[in-house]
This record gives structure tokens, C-alpha cells and sequence, in this order.
């Protein structure tokens, strides 16, 4: 499997965000930049643009990226929308699901091979299982979206790997740097492309006593919870002021 030019739209979670590196731009690395250090193997000619923006709704992803995107005219897109969304109170989901596929229908419409994902199943969080059932309906109408035109359907939602905290960073909401490891793998895999990454293996996870897991949880809180309502209550995102971090086609080194 040979693509020439892969473009990556979307948030936080494509942006790489948990998965520290500060020699990248925006301090990130991720699992897109991984799995293109693969495609690029061998290939001088293979340009690699990352346009996700940490903190994004689906509408700005439409509305920022899209167009830029088909423009780059690659042969390969990942989008990944939504997430922030579902975790809004209010939401049309049905509204929300169409405005995405007029996105999907346009990459698709390019010639390019374009991946998709459903959300994880957020069943096993004690902070966001209230969210599954909305999670579950998402996930339906956004199968359906990839039937429709084509896409390539990346299943987050069975992947049980991720019922494991330490593929997440301390946030409990972003991937740690195992979990989009696993993810870039999980990616080549759905693509059939030969890859080097070496598979995740974290072995059993070890038993937390209640009293630790009330600190821990505590801490979480205190660092991570109170600070996201108040950006909610301020209208402000985590993306504020941040630019796409690879907004041009390049080759990207291992």
C-alpha cells in the first residue's frame, strides 16, 4: 500500500495531543505523525500536512480544514470530528451527523482514500459513562456516513485495548503516548500497510487500592476538571491561539 501525499484533519486527538515531544511543532507528536513516519519509509516523494487544532467542534474542523484539505490534493485523508461535541449538552445529533457528511462527501469525492472513526466506548469511565448511549447513537449514524461514500471505518468503539487507564494520559481524556502508539498500529493495519512499529504490550495492570484511587481521582479533578468547566463557563478552548502544526505537505523523519 503506497500513498503519495497523506493529509490529517481534526482535534486533540489527532493533533497528538498526549504524546509529549518537544522537538515537534506544538510540542506533540501523536499517532498521525507515526503512522505517517511509516508511509514515508522509502518514499522521497511522500508529504505528510497535519491540520488538526486541539479543542476543536466539528463545525470549525468543516469549516477550517476541509477545504484547505482538498486543496493539498492528497491521495490519503484521516478525519477524526465530533468528540468535542458529544460531551456539549443540546446536541442534535442527527443535525450534527449531516454536517459531517457533506465533509465526508467531499474528501471522498477527491479520489482519496479516506479513513473515519467512531468514538471509544466511554462504558468503563466513571466520569463520562453517562455519555455512552449518545456515544453509541454517533457511532451508528457515523457507519452509516461510511457505507455511504466509501470511507474507511476506523473502530474505536471495539477496541477493548483502551479499557486500560494507561493507554490514556492523566487527563483520562487524550490518548497517553502507548495509546496512539497502539493507534498508528491499529491505522497501518486498517490500510494493510507494512509497518516497524513494535506492538504494545503493557502486560497486566496492577491493582489500585480504593484509598490511591480516591487521591488519584482527587488530583484529576483538581488539575484537569475544574480547570475544563471553567474553560466552558468562559466560552475559551485549549486550541485558542494555536495554528495546524504541519499546514504544508512534507516528508516527516522517525
Amino acid at each position: 500500500m503506497k500513498f503519495d501525499r497523506y493529509v490529517a484533519l481534526g482535534d486533540s486527538f489527532t493533533e497528538g495531543v498526549g504524546d509529549l515531544d518537544p522537538s515537534r511543532p506544538n510540542g506533540v507528536r501523536g499517532w498521525a505523525d507515526r503512522v505517517a513516519e511509516q508511509l514515508g519509509r522509502s518514499h522521497e516523494g511522500f508529504g505528510y500536512a497535519n491540520l488538526a487544532i486541539r479543542g476543536r467542534v466539528l463545525r470549525q474542523i468543516l469549516d477550517e480544514q476541509v477545504d484547505v484539505a482538498v486543496a493539498l490534493e492528497p491521495d490519503l485523508v484521516t478525519i477524526y470530528a465530533g468528540g468535542n461535541d458529544i460531551m456539549r449538552p443540546g446536541l442534535n445529533l442527527d443535525a450534527l451527523v449531516a454536517q459531517y457528511e457533506e465533509a465526508i462527501a467531499a474528501l471522498t469525492g477527491t479520489g482519496a482514500r479516506v479513513l473515519m472513526w467512531t468514538a471509544y466506548d466511554v462504558g468503563w469511565a466513571p466520569v463520562f459513562r453517562h455519555l455512552r448511549g449518545r456515544v453509541a447513537i454517533y457511532n451508528e449514524l457515523v457507519r452509516a456516513v461510511a457505507d455511504r461514500h466509501g470511507a474507511t471505518l476506523v473502530d474505536y468503539w471495539r477496541f477493548a485495548e483502551y479499557q486500560d487507564y494507561r493507554m490514556w494520559d492523566f487527563d483520562r481524556l487524550h490518548m497517553s503516548p502507548e495509546g496512539h502508539r497502539n493507534m498508528a498500529i491499529r491505522v497501518l493495519d486498517t490500510l494493510g500497510a507494512e509497518h516497524e512499529i513494535e506492538p504494545v504490550d503493557l502486560g497486566p495492570a496492577p491493582a489500585v487500592a480504593r484509598p490511591e484511587q480516591r487521591r488519584a481521582d482527587a488530583k484529576w479533578a483538581r488539575e484537569f476538571l475544574v480547570p475544563w468547566v471553567g474553560r466552558r463557563v468562559r466560552r475559551e478552548s485549549s486550541g485558542d491561539g494555536i495554528a495546524p502544526r504541519r499546514p504544508i505537505p512534507a516528508p516527516v523523519e522517525l
